[in-house]
């Protein structure tokens, strides 16, 4: 089965129902497609083709996910939003990570093959398409400065996001919530330059650079990865995640 799309085509993963719910909101001509336990919503955004997906938890869903945009929606670019926990002790819970190289943290087949290394790619990251980085900063960092990304309708984070920044930086994804500092300090040892980690970009990245689709992740920190996280983290994708997401693709996609 092909879903028939017409010329580009812009796949929109959120790994939480609330970073596809405010996106939702900006498309038009929508259809749905219930596929491997997953909806597909397809229409258009500023008459962009967009197919826009929760799709779950996880590296393993993740990876499923986009496969299906690729294979099945022909997608020939994607951006992947959504929230993530601070390493870099320069960021702030609100502010944005545009992901430059991906790590899987969890990656360790020794002693067959280095520590992280991946399975017959004999890398141990991704990269990002630089040109969609460059222009998700200059588009962000504007719209940061006109706060248009959050209209402070939530008292509770008013003021933190009043000095919401804008980062590039490297993001590591595995099948674990961080919330402890023993192993946010494990993670900055393997990882000096590590922004922010979570828990699918990584795998996302790998299904990208296999099918060489060009792709962009997008998170924005809702803790701080230590044993805060649980209560930072479900406050913060309730009542922030949604607006904020749904901004960052709005911007973007003109």
């Amino acid at each position: 089965m092909i879903i028939q799309t017409e010329n580009k085509t812009i796949g929109i993963m959120g790994a939480m129902p609330e970073e596809i719910a405010g996106v939702l909101e900006l498309m038009t001509e929508v259809t749905e497609h219930q596929i491997g336990m997953r909806i597909y919503h397809q229409g258009k955004i500023n008459n962009t083709n967009v197919v826009l997906v929760f799709s779950r938890w996880g590296k393993v869903a993740a990876a499923s996910t986009v496969t299906t945009l690729i294979n099945l929606f022909k997608i020939n670019q994607l951006i992947f939003t959504g929230v993530a926990g601070a390493i870099n002790d320069k960021l702030n819970i609100g502010d944005i990570v545009i992901g430059e190289k991906f790590y899987q943290h969890d990656m360790d087949a020794r002693p067959f093959i280095k520590q992280f290394e991946i399975p017959m790619l004999d890398i141990d990251h991704f990269e990002a398409d630089f040109g969609l980085i460059t222009d998700a900063y200059e588009k962000l960092k504007d719209a940061i400065e006109n706060n248009l990304l959050y209209d402070n309708a939530h008292p509770t984070y008013t003021s933190i996001l009043q000095n919401q920044q804008v980062h590039i930086g490297d993001i590591a994804s595995g099948d674990q919530f961080i919330s402890n500092e023993t192993t946010r300090k494990n993670l900055i040892k393997h990882f000096p330059d590590l922004f922010c980690v979570e828990m699918e970009g990584a795998a996302v990245a790998q299904v990208c650079f296999e099918f060489n689709i060009p792709f962009i992740t997008i998170r924005v920190i809702s803790d701080g990865a230590n044993s805060n996280a649980p209560i930072d983290f479900a406050d913060f994708v309730k009542h922030v995640a949604s607006k904020i997401s749904k901004n960052i693709i709005k911007m973007l996609i003109v």
